[in-house]
This record gives C-alpha cells, structure tokens and sequence, in this order.
C-alpha cells in the first residue's frame, strides 16, 4: 500500500492502541507529540515535528475522564497555530453523546456543547463512529463523517453461520438500529422493552417477538454498566433462545460490568477496539476499525467517497 503525501496522523494519550494501527494501515509512522504534566494535574500537548501545511488527523476517543476531551481540545488548538493546513478529528468514541437534548427542566446538552468546544478550537472536520444519537451530526457546522461499526462486525457474524439467527434491541430505543441489521440480514426482529427507576438500573423488561430455539444478537451502540445487556440475555434465554450474543461498538465498561458479564448467559460480546479494555474477559471479543478509520483518512485526504462504511 502507497503511503499518502502531507498526512500526518497523532495519537491521543488514551488512544495511542488504536491510532498505531491506524497510521500502521496508512503505511506511515505516528507523528511525534509532546505531552508534560504538572504537578498539580495540569497538563500541556504539542508537536515534536512540523505540520505546517499538513493535514493533521488527532485520533482520541473522548470517554471518561474529561481529560481526554481536554486533550484533544489542546492538541487542535497547537495543530492549528503550528499552521497545519487542515486538522481533522478522528473520534471513534464520541463522549457525552447520551447528553443530545433537554429529556428534563435545567440539564445541559453535553452533545451541543463539545461540538461547540471542538469547532471553537479550530478542528476543519470530524470522524466518528456510531454516534448514540444520529443528529448530533447536526450540531457541527463543519463536514461529519459518520462511521458505523457494522462494517466490520458483520463479516464476523455471517462467518459464524448461526441457523435460526434473529437479532434484538435492547430497548425500545434501539429498535430502529436493530431494524436495519434484521432488514440487511433478513432475519426476525425481537425487542426487549424496559422500564428504569433511576439512570443505570433496570426495574422491569419484557421481549416483544417469538425467540424460541433462536440465536439471537443484542445490538447496541454501548455497553456501560452492562446491566441491560445481562438481564435481556437472561430473560432470552428464559424465553427458550438457543444462545446470546451481544454486538456493541463501544466497550463503556463502568462500575461492574466486566463481573457481569463473566456472570451472565451471554455466549459471547463483541466490541470494536474504539475504547481501550480495561481488563481481559472471556467472553469478550475486540475486533479491530483501523482499516476503516485508515480506509476513511485516505480517501478524504484524496477526495474519495466514503459511503462504503456507511453499511447501515
């Protein structure tokens, strides 16, 4: 593979794994950046090398601490007064995308926020993948390209070759993700239905479909407590499925979730590599998106369609 004039690719502090093999796809080296931190937390970022008239692609997944969107913020704004001449975001995990609107009286719009941090820092572009909310796109003035991590997970499930496969959506809230895997796949559609107390716990879920003797796939966009994951697998299983599996993006991974997981009926979980895993599982399988962040940086850096990662 050619590598490509003027691209420059750094990596985050955070998401040095997958920006490696990303630049490794790109036949190129990652750039050489400074990172120093201060006693009292504080730190600051730049560059080890020019980017004056480059295009600079910064790759950081924005999950919690919010040290990681500051980060990003400062890596943007050193890019931009070093003269880069573009400077594009590559943000497989786009944090506070839960927040996308007012659900109560006096709460922020987290979402509308970091997009307005980011285009305040300078950045000319953003990349992301599996947004929780399709119209955070629309809090950019700037061009987004919206990745879905489907690309790469179904080649995966089709090489299992499931009989009997139905996928399911977690929640009434994922119906519409789910709908599109079972109308590509054309298998059966089953939603789970829940009902929460307080944010992070299930109280009630019942299953919408017939499930009996299926294998069934839970799709979502994130796993974070694992909770819901869990007990719809449960409930599945209870309901006479043949096996569960769980297909996420992005590996939140809070509280515990891993312990959970371990614990519950699910036969397999399957994440792409956009967070870091904090621990290994044996139920937990990571399948790599640098080919398609690599794939997506050459093309924009030649002025190519990317609609190919737009699977559904």
């Amino acid at each position: 593979m050619s590598t490509i004039p003027d691209v420059k690719v750094f990596a985050c502090k955070n998401s040095e794994d997958i920006a490696t093999r990303i630049a490794n796809a790109l036949g190129i080296k990652p750039g050489k950046r400074i990172y120093t931190r201060f006693s009292d937390g504080e730190f600051g970022v730049g560059y080890n090398e020019t980017v004056r008239g480059e295009y600079v692609f910064i790759v950081q997944s924005t999950f919690p601490p919010s040290d990681n969107l500051m980060e990003l913020l400062l890596m943007i704004d050193a890019a931009k007064r070093a003269s880069a001449y573009k400077v594009i975001a590559v943000i497989p995990y786009f944090g506070f995308a839960r927040q996308d609107r007012k659900d109560k009286p006096r709460v922020a719009i987290g979402a509308k926020l970091v997009a307005n941090m980011l285009q305040a820092a300078g950045v000319d572009r953003i990349v992301t993948m599996d947004l929780h909310a399709d119209q955070i796109q629309g809090f950019f003035d700037i061009p987004v390209d919206h990745l879905y991590g489907s690309s790469v997970f179904v080649p995966y499930i089709q090489q299992l070759k499931l009989d009997n496969l139905a996928i399911a959506s977690p929640d009434i809230g994922g119906a519409k993700r789910a709908n599109s895997w079972s109308k590509y796949l054309n298998v059966d559609l089953v939603i789970c239905h829940k009902t929460r107390e307080r944010e992070n716990e299930v109280a009630e879920m019942k299953v919408i479909g017939n499930v009996r003797g299926k294998n069934i796939i839970i799709v979502d966009d994130m796993i974070d407590t694992a909770g819901t994951i869990c007990k719809a697998a449960a409930l599945l299983r209870k309901k006479g499925a043949a096996s569960v599996r769980a297909v996420a993006s992005h590996a939140v991974l809070s509280g515990e979730a891993y312990k959970r997981i371990e614990k519950s009926k699910l036969s397999e979980v399957l994440f792409t590599d956009s967070i870091p895993q904090k621990q290994p599982s044996s139920k937990i399988k990571v399948i790599s998106t640098a080919d398609m962040f690599a794939d997506t940086i050459r093309n924009i850096r030649e002025h190519r369609s990317i609609s190919d990662h737009f699977l559904f």
